[in-house]
């Protein structure tokens, strides 16, 4: 819990500095002013996220706003990330998806989605079907990549924790590649316990802290086709 409010707090202390600085470009027009926030917005943040979360692509969050392109060529990967966010909540929906920045966020917990029983890292039932859900959408925006992150909670020893979220992230990531997804688009990470996102001291905490989260982002190609449309 401790890990997830420092960093949010000093999320919002970036976004303070942001509109602090917008006052140098009040006088550009909108084009110009939306190309220099959000070119400060991908260097600001995203250094903020990577410094406290190890290398920005070491989270989804830090993926995600580490790899902001910003201005007019930014709204238009939002606009692709709208869709496609869209898509996920309609069909998937225990699903927790975010819109954050250029990318989504993706959280399956063991009420949601995609669930693993005690101790088990094997995909099986609904989770199967979530995730064949998933993979249908997942083909239809081909310029997007997907980093999978597995999480526990603090029961266990940090051993095994890290051991049983990295065999529940590959198992997502292995099931993605054996129906159709290219194993280029996908990076696979494990953090055990390290990451929180809720208070470990209760029932509820730890269930929602056993997770596997997705961040979808723009490939490079997908970039090059904004910043030229944008042009």
């Amino acid at each position: 819990m401790k890990n997830f409010q420092s960093n949010f707090l000093i999320i919002l202390v970036a976004f303070a500095f942001l509109f602090s600085s917008c006052e140098a470009t009040k006088n550009t027009n909108k084009t110009q002013r939306g190309g220099a926030i959000g070119a400060a917005s991908g260097a600001v943040i995203g250094g903020v996220i990577g410094n406290n979360t190890g290398d920005g692509d070491n989270s989804v969050l830090g993926a995600i706003i580490g790899g902001v392109v910003g201005g007019a060529a930014g709204a238009y990967i939002g606009n692709r990330m709208d869709k496609q966010a869209k898509e996920i909540e309609e069909e998937i929906p225990g699903a927790e998806v975010t819109r954050v920045g250029e990318g989504i966020n993706v959280t399956f917990d063991e009420n949601s989605g995609v669930y693993f029983a005690t101790n088990k890292s094997n995909i099986e039932g609904k989770s199967e079907i979530s995730l064949l859900k998933l993979i249908n959408i997942f083909q239809k925006y081909p310029k997007t990549n997907i980093i999978v992150e597995g999480h526990t909670d603090s029961s266990g020893s940090d051993t095994y924790n890290m051991n049983l979220s990295k065999e529940r992230a590959q198992s997502v990531s292995y099931y993605l590649t054996s129906n159709g997804i290219d194993s280029s688009r996908i990076q696979t990470n494990w953090f055990g316990e390290d990451q929180p996102k809720y208070d470990n001291s209760t029932a509820e905490g730890r269930s929602k802290n056993r997770r596997v989260e997705l961040a979808i982002v723009a490939n490079e190609e997908l970039k090059e086709e904004a910043k030229q449309k944008a042009e």
